[in-house]
């Protein structure tokens, strides 16, 4: 992964995905509060040039970026002001057709500066997607237009990413977290069983994996350790599909949060 860097002052990272649908399905997906919030995290979206994007990463990491550009089902641009002290950064979406039903989606993500003080926010934001776009990919495969819940938590914990993924992964009985293996928990009342389709090890970026889900509901496990300006975050999303989709988040998402908390001690 890289930052282009052009004469201009101009730096960027872009990720890229193909996914089926037509544009206008993918554009749902990608474009509206409901479609986000159902393989990325809890979005509202004021559709339209000079509206609003909020993004919720959790407790106190709320994100806002102001629509500059808007034309479904093509193109969607904002602009955000999240790097403290930093410039604003623009990031821009979007969606092709290609042959067979399919489109890519791609996500750029630019700023303009003179030094490489913000290179690594850049390339830490491009890391980020490949395992939210597995999501939106099954997302989009199995559940399309689907109700969507979702259970977000997650840990700090003390040692490196790889210590944090070992505890994560042993609990979530994963082994060698191999794409086609099966996974099956059970803890008490709560249960997952799904199949992974991404795994991935990475140094500067943390492990984890993405698993397709048959219970407890059709959806998505997004499990993972990595570093976070410091401390190791552990996380474990879950991102459930169909009738009983706001049921059972409803019924588990408090005991899912104490299950992780119960792994990690907690650094201050």
């Amino acid at each position: 992964m890289s930052v282009k860097r052009e004469p201009s002052g101009r730096r960027s990272v872009q990720v890229e995905v193909e996914v089926p649908g037509t544009p206008e399905q993918v554009w749902q997906a990608i474009a509206t509060g409901p479609g986000i919030s159902a393989w990325f995290v809890p979005t509202k979206v004021e559709p339209g040039v000079g509206g609003k994007l909020t993004l919720d990463f959790g407790p106190g990491m709320e994100s806002t970026a102001k629509i500059t550009g808007w034309d479904p089902p093509r193109k969607l641009t904002a602009e955000s002001n999240d790097l403290p002290g930093g410039p604003p950064m623009a990031t821009e979406w979007i969606v092709e057709a290609r042959a067979g039903g399919k489109c890519i989606v791609r996500v750029v993500h630019s700023l303009f500066a003179s030094t490489d003080d913000w290179d690594n926010q850049l390339e830490s934001t491009e890391g980020g997607w490949p395992s939210f776009f597995a999501v939106l990919r099954i997302y989009l495969t199995h559940h399309a237009g689907q109700p969507s819940a979702l259970v977000q938590t997650f840990s700090m914990a003390q040692g490196t990413a790889d210590e944090a993924w070992a505890t994560l992964s042993r609990a979530l009985a994963l082994g060698e977290a191999k794409v086609g293996q099966r996974l099956s928990v059970r803890s008490g009342a709560l249960e997952l069983e799904g199949t992974i389709e991404r795994s991935t090890r990475h140094p500067q970026f943390g492990n984890g994996i993405v698993a397709h889900l048959d219970r407890p509901t059709g959806g998505v496990a997004v499990a993972g350790a990595f570093p976070c300006g410091g401390p190791t975050m552990a996380m474990l999303n879950l991102y459930l599909y169909g009738p009983r989709a706001a049921e059972v988040a409803k019924r588990d998402d408090a005991k899912w949060k104490e299950w992780i908390g119960g792994l990690f001690t907690v650094t201050t």
